[in-house]
C-alpha cells in the first residue's frame, strides 16, 4: 500500500510539472513560491497584513545555463532564496518566481 501511495503522489508530481509550458532561459529557474506561514508555532494566527514573503520554493523549470558554468540545480529541488529575489509572474492563475541560479542560496 505504501508504494502505491508514493507512486502516487510521484506521478502527481510529474504532472504538475508537466501542465507548465515555460521554458527559462540562460541561468534562470522558475519557482513555485511555498505558501506563507498562517500559524505560529504558539498557535497564533498570522492575519494577512503581518504575513511575511516566503523565502522557499519548489523548483519548477530550469534553463540550460551558461556556456561555462553548468546549472547545479534540478526540477523539483527544494531552495532557499533571498527575500527580494526573482520576478513574480502569473502563469495559468498561479503565482510563480522566474529567478537567476544565482539568487538562489540554498538547495534543502
Amino acid at each position: 500500500m505504501a508504494q502505491f501511495v508514493r507512486m502516487r503522489v510521484k506521478l502527481k508530481h510529474q504532472t504538475d510539472m508537466a501542465k507548465i509550458k515555460v521554458k527559462p532561459l540562460a541561468d534562470r529557474v522558475l519557482v513555485e513560491p511555498a505558501p506563507a506561514e498562517t500559524k505560529t508555532s504558539g498557535g497564533i494566527i498570522i492575519p494577512d497584513t503581518a504575513k511575511e514573503k516566503p523565502m522557499r520554493g519548489k523548483i519548477i523549470a530550469v534553463g540550460n545555463g551558461k556556456p561555462d558554468e553548468p546549472m547545479t540545480v534540478k526540477a523539483g529541488d527544494m531552495v532557499l532564496y533571498g527575500k527580494y529575489a526573482g520576478t513574480e509572474i502569473n502563469i495559468d492563475g498561479e503565482e510563480y518566481l522566474i529567478m537567476r541560479e544565482s539568487d538562489i542560496y540554498a538547495i534543502i
